[in-house]
Formats: structure tokens, C-alpha cells, sequence
């Protein structure tokens, strides 16, 4: 989303787009740069009518490098950039350094750009970047194809899936659902939810949430039930496998489970394995060796999850984030079905320790009827990265 405001915004000040430098994230802690995850002259080339696009600068620029300056304060370096600016406040802040200087990097540059009151073909432009002009190198989508082939037919070496590929040929449909388990310690942390256990993890997450966001996420001041009220609280591996259940899906679904590391480890996860026994994930569809180019690269692993969701019949996140935002716009630009969990409906269903099954399977069912899939405007100050339309689709 950063790269597609990065584009839109040189084309605002009519300027040269370095390829972006991308920051290490502090949790996931992966140094793959731009042209490890995305094809950059791909990239390039379908954006060549639209800006001039260079992999560094030149080297009259050299003054002014990340490198050469390190962490020191330049005069090229704009940090004031705000929330969600308009092109005006880059066009009066951004191109007199521009003009000066002839260089500028914008940093941290994250949501700096409105999605409102934009010209049209800076929209189209967000659109085009997001859509077209990014793809994973090959590497990615290779491994990305092997996955979804051996998920859709069971077409693997190993004994394991050999075995199930007749339970697949049983089912027949050859399709699949992805999961995205958006259960990670940072998350539980963030949240400041209580996952069950006791003082002990409360304690334990409030430690991880000073260390690693220093003070800027405190502790909640509600308490857990509110916070699930307020559908505020990430669905648990159990939650989302009822969830998935009271929706109709059985143990004879093709589940993918994509997720980096779950808080809790396998233990967490048992129960959604025994719900649905073909879960799988990248780990059990391919080799040791199929994966040594992106096994400990939180980017890279996160790109090939990316890719199969994009393939899978039905696409549906524990919770929203970035992944489950960028991906249920992706879905939408491709007609594809998409399930949005209802947070505020689920949060006091759980809480109902007394409710029967086919009353909490009803509730579901009805609470997630407009929740499938079906297209919905972009409204004021919402993503378009997110909600795609009206701004992305061609207009009759």
C-alpha cells in the first residue's frame, strides 16, 4: 500500500521514483528488500507511462544516500509528512525541496496519503500499481503454484499426501479455503484481550507489549468482555474453527492455513486440526528444500500466503490487518469470494457459555448473509486498497 501511495505520489510532483527502500519491521524482523519480494523491472515496465522509475539514484545523488548519512538528519529528508496528507500539502512541503535540492525522501512515509479528494487518474494510478504493476518474482509464485496444485489434486511425493488424495477425490471439487490465523503474540499483546491463561499470560503479554512498542500501545481500559463486545479481540484457532463450522464448512474442506508463527504454538491449534483434519499449511505441502528461500523471511513467506489466498475459492481472516485488508480488496478487483467475520456479532456469542449449537449456528448464518463476498462501495476516508470500488473499476 506504501508503494502504491509512493508511485501516486510522484506522479503528483511530476518527479522520478526511487525503487522504496523498506524499513525492518520490529516483530517480524526480515531485511528482503523491494526486489526480493516484488519483479521490479515487471514493475517498471507496466508503469512506464505513467512515471520514470529508477532502482538508485544517480550518482550526482550520492550526497544524499540513506548510506552516506546513515541515521543523521538531512536537509533532503522530509519527516513531518502527516496522516493521510493531500497533494496539496505535498505540492506546498515536498516539491520546493524537491526543487532545491533536486532529491527528496519522504521517511516514514506509511498512510501518508488521503483517499479522498484525489484527481481521478491519481486513484486510477493507486489502482494500476496495486493490481497490475506488483507481482512476487518467480521464485514466490512458483512455489506459490506448487502449493495450490498439491492442494487442489493432493499431487505431492510424500506418503502423507498420497495417502489423502483419495479422501480428495472422494470430495472432488478440487477447491480449497484459505485461513488466515491472524494469531501472533504481537497481535494477543496488542489487543490486551485474556486468551486463557490466567495472570500469568496477562502479565507476560503486558511485558511484550512495553518492550515492543515502548508505551505507544497501553493497556486497555476495558475489560475482556467489553472488548470482545466491541469486537475488538482477534478470533482464537478455536473461535474461527467454530466459526467455520456453524458456516457449513466440514472435515472433508481443504483448509490452508496461512500464518506465520501461532501464539501458543501446535497446542493452539489442535482443536482446528481436529475440526479439520486437511488442514494444511506450507510446511506440510512442501519439502525442506522447496522452502530454503523463504523459510526464516517473515516478507517472503507472508508473499507466498499472499499468493495462494488469491488462488483459493474462498478467502476468510480471523481478524483484520493489513493482510486481510489488502487482500479482501485484491479478491473484490477479481470478483472472488471473500468471508468477513462479523466481530461485534462473535465476541458475545463466545462469551455465552449457555448458548446451544443450533442457536449460535443460526446466529452465525444470519449475522454473516451480507458478509460474503458481496461488493461494496468505497465510503469517505475508507481504503482504496481495501475497497477497490467505485475508484478502480471502469466506469460506463
Amino acid at each position: 500500500m506504501g508503494i502504491c501511495d509512493a508511485v501516486a505520489v510522484a506522479k503528483i510532483l511530476n518527479a522520478t521514483l526511487v525503487i522504496p527502500h523498506l524499513e525492518v519491521n520490529p516483530v517480524w524482523q526480515d531485511s528482503s528488500s523491494f526486489v526480493d519480494i516484488f519483479d521490479v523491472d515487471h514493475f517498471i515496465d507496466v508503469l512506464r507511462h505513467e512515471i520514470s522509475i529508477v532502482k538508485e539514484p544517480p550518482s550526482e545523488y550520492s550526497w544524499s544516500t540513506r548510506e552516506y548519512y546513515a541515521t543523521g538528519i538531512r536537509a533532503t529528508r522530509i519527516k513531518t509528512a502527516p496522516l493521510h496528507a493531500s497533494a496539496n500539502w505535498y505540492l506546498e512541503n515536498v516539491l520546493p525541496v524537491l526543487q532545491s535540492y533536486g532529491i527528496v525522501a519522504i521517511a516514514p512515509f506509511s498512510h501518508r496519503l488521503a483517499f479522498d479528494k484525489l484527481p481521478t487518474n491519481i486513484q486510477r494510478l493507486r489502482c494500476k500499481v496495486n493490481f497490475e504493476a506488483l507481482v512476487f518474482v518467480p521464485g514466490i509464485k512458483s512455489l506459490g503454484d506448487t502449493l495450490v496444485h498439491r492442494l487442489r489434486y493432493g499431487d505431492s511425493g510424500t506418503e502423507f499426501l498420497k495417502e489423502r488424495r483419495g479422501d480428495a477425490e472422494k470430495v472432488g471439487s478440487g477447491k480449497f479455503v484459505v485461513l488466515h490465523l491472524r494469531f501472533d503474540k504481537d497481535m494477543a499483546a496488542h489487543s490486551a484481550c485474556d486468551f486463557g491463561g490466567g495472570k500469568a499470560e496477562k502479565l507476560a503479554l503486558a511485558k511484550y507489549r512495553q518492550v515492543l512498542w515502548q508505551g505507544r500501545v497501553l493497556n486497555s481500559q476495558f475489560s475482556d468482555e467489553e472488548l470482545r463486545s466491541q469486537g475488538r479481540c482477534p478470533l482464537t484457532p478455536e473461535e474461527i474453527g467454530l466459526l467455520l463450522a456453524a458456516l457449513g464448512f466440514s472435515n472433508s474442506t481443504r483448509l490452508y492455513l496461512a500464518s506465520h508463527k501461532v501464539y501458543g504454538g501446535e497446542a493452539r491449534i489442535s482443536t482446528l486440526k481436529q475440526l479439520f483434519p486437511m488442514m494444511e499449511d506450507k510446511k506440510s505441502l512442501a519439502s525442506a528444500e522447496e522452502l530454503v528461500e523463504v523459510e526464516g523471511k517473515a516478507s517472503l513467506l507472508a508473499a507466498v500466503d499472499y499468493y495462494v489466498s488469491l488462488q483459493s475459492n474462498v478467502f476468510i481472516s480471523a481478524s483484520p490487518g493489513n493482510m486481510h485488508n489488502a487482500l479482501v480488496g485484491h479478491r473484490a478487483y477479481l470478483n472472488l469470494k471473500t468471508i468477513r467475520p462479523n466481530m461485534v456479532l462473535l465476541g458475545p456469542l463466545f462469551l455465552n457459555k449457555s448458548l446451544e449449537w443450533s442457536e449460535f449456528q443460526l446466529a452465525v448464518v444470519n449475522g454473516h448473509k451480507s458478509r460474503q463476498g458481496q461488493i461494496r462501495l468505497r465510503k469517505e476516508k475508507q481504503s482504496i486498497y481495501t475497497y477497490p470500488v467505485p475508484d478502480c473499476m471502469c466506469q460506463l
